[in-house]
């Protein structure tokens, strides 16, 4: 049962990905909106960019992370079929 909980919180697909860098970015967005409200000037722009930016590094590292489970879940695919010898 924890096995079937625990998929549902796992990135499979660049899709799903973007998905969730979508929704990273709407709450960055959000968050760097009160930044400006709250600290007006180029101390508030500064933060709304960090928030932002942040959004870019994480997405980035979500993107890497999905291609490079694949390519694992490929080959493990590949060595657990057996081999014809010629």
């Amino acid at each position: 049962m924890l096995r079937k909980v625990k998929r549902l919180f796992t990135i499979k697909t660049r899709w799903e990905a973007f998905m969730i860098i979508y929704a990273l970015a709407l709450g960055a967005v959000e968050r760097g909106k009160a930044y400006l409200v709250e600290y007006p000037g180029m101390g508030g722009l500064l933060l709304f960019l960090a928030c932002t930016g942040a959004v870019f590094l994480a997405g980035a590292k979500i993107l890497d992370c999905v291609r490079y489970e694949g390519e694992k879940r490929q080959a493990e695919a590949r060595a657990s079929t057996p081999q014809e010898s010629t």
